[in-house]
């Protein structure tokens, strides 16, 4: 396992952190609250190995942090009782993530919370720039083999 020993969540994954409010631990991942939580409820899902960006991830570990962002966001919905819940992962400084470790947000959601919309109102992309986008995607996904 890979451990940074400069990284916040690291500390975490070794236990070294007694302020953290852990909820769930196994041998490859740690879930908990972060200190300062966008709602109440707000849990992180954080690999036990150091891993700065979503797509280095090992498959097994991209599977197991699935499945239990698909069984955490149940507990999540079902004991706080949230309307709704969001699943945000971000990759690097331009997308928003601070911390470059791979997290993961399970933040739950009510109608009149204090986060509001996340998605701009609308978009002015062309219908060329979309079919442009659309055509290097698909063609790079036609060599994915899963």
């Amino acid at each position: 396992m890979i451990i940074d020993p400069e990284c916040p969540f690291c500390r975490i994954v070794q236990q070294s952190d007694l302020d953290v409010r852990e909820v769930y631990r196994d041998d490859q991942v740690v879930a908990f609250f972060p200190t300062e939580p966008a709602v109440l409820g707000h849990t992180m899902i954080i690999p036990r190995t150091h891993v700065p960006f979503f797509w280095e991830l090992r498959d097994e570990d991209s599977e197991h942090i699935g499945l239990l962002i698909s069984h955490m966001s149940r507990v999540i919905v079902e004991t706080i009782g949230a309307e709704g819940l969001n699943v945000i992962q971000s990759n690097g400084a331009v997308a928003t993530q601070t911390v470059n470790h791979v997290h993961i947000h399970l933040v739950p959601r009510w109608a009149n919370d204090e986060i509001g919309p996340i998605w701009p109102t609308e978009t002015h992309y062309s219908e060329r720039a979309k079919d442009e986008a659309w055509d290097l995607l698909r063609d790079a996904c036609r060599g994915l083999c899963l």
